[in-house]
C-alpha cells in the first residue's frame, strides 16, 4: 500500500496549486482521505479531507473557502485544489489514508512521502 503526492511548488501570494494524492496497492474509496502539513518548527497539523463513505468534506478554520478536496475514482487519486495562498500555507504536505477522526494524524495507517509547497510574497 503506497501514496503518492505530486503538484508542490513555488507560488506567490494569491496563486493557486492543485496536489495530487495517488494510491497504489489499495482503494482510496475505502477510505478516509487526509491532507496534512508540517511547516519547520511547527507541528503536523491537518488541512482537508473527504470520507470514504459518502464525499463528506472536511476543512480546518485556515483552509475553509480557500482549499477544496475531491476524488477522481477512475484514477484512484485524490486531488487538494489550493487557491488565495499565502506564506502561512508554506510546509510540506501529506496525504494519508485512514478510518478517522479526520484531523488526527495518529488515525492514519498509510502515508505519502510528501511534497513541498512554498509561498512568498
Amino acid at each position: 500500500e503506497q501514496l503518492v503526492e505530486s503538484g508542490g511548488g513555488s507560488v506567490q501570494a494569491g496563486g493557486s496549486l492543485r496536489l495530487s494524492c495517488t494510491g497504489s496497492g489499495f482503494i482510496l474509496d475505502d477510505w478516509l482521505i487526509g491532507w496534512f502539513r508540517q511547516a519547520p518548527g511547527k507541528e503536523r497539523e491537518g488541512v482537508s479531507a473527504i470520507s470514504g463513505s459518502d464525499d463528506s468534506a472536511y476543512y480546518t478554520d485556515s483552509t475553509k473557502g480557500r482549499f477544496t478536496i475531491s476524488r477522481d475514482y477512475a484514477k484512484n487519486t485524490v486531488y487538494l485544489q489550493m487557491n488565495s495562498l499565502n506564506p502561512d500555507d508554506t510546509a510540506v504536505y501529506y496525504c494519508a489514508a485512514g478510518s478517522g477522526p479526520p484531523f488526527v494524524a495518529g488515525a492514519y495507517h498509510v502515508w505519502g512521502q510528501g511534497t513541498q509547497v512554498t509561498v512568498s510574497l
